[in-house]
């Protein structure tokens, strides 16, 4: 069975593109646009904290999935640091991905409050490592709460405070 966005539950989120070079800005902008299906033209500030990147924030409405898609089509590239969430809808969780070049891609299900939800077989398989004496439980429930992500983020997040911000919405 196929869907398309017509009938897929409408939602919102909010894109948030950390660190970019120059040359990766317009790069983006394609990117979030083919998903988007429709021209993105972002305003890109300087970001304080890695000289010549710059950061970029959107707020967008979709059919449920498009963090997903956004996500897949931004992940793996070099020198890129970016967020995107997803709000839940009625018949969808929300969502938060987030990408660096060092850790690669962190997924999480979002409740209505914006709450990280762990499935139960992945809090089973923490306590089981921990068992195990692989890792600690409060390090495998870190990496399963995007700690990692957090802490690698944060310095970019706030130097980005005030930033502005634009809303685009998905063609159907």
């Amino acid at each position: 069975m196929t869907t398309n966005t017509a009938t897929r539950s409408a939602t919102r989120g909010v894109l948030y593109v950390h660190s970019a070079p120059s040359a990766l800005c317009p790069h983006v902008e394609w990117a979030v646009g083919g998903v988007l299906g429709a021209p993105v033209n972002l305003d890109w500030t300087p970001q304080p904290a890695q000289s010549g990147s710059y950061r970029a924030e959107l707020s967008w409405t979709g059919g449920a999935g498009t963090a997903a898609a956004v996500a897949s089509a931004l992940r793996g590239w070099n020198h890129l640091r970016f967020e995107i969430t997803e709000e839940p809808t009625p018949g969808t969780e929300g969502s938060r991905y987030s990408y660096t070049p060092e850790l690669g891609v962190f997924h999480a299900v979002t409740g209505l409050h914006g709450d990280i939800l762990i499935p139960e077989d992945r809090l089973k398989a923490a306590v089981v490592k921990s068992a195990l004496g692989e890792v600690t439980l409060l390090e495998e429930i870190d990496k399963l709460l995007g700690k990692p992500w957090d802490d690698e983020l944060e310095t970019f997040r706030h130097a980005g405070d005030g930033a502005p911000v634009r809303w685009l919405h998905q063609v159907v």
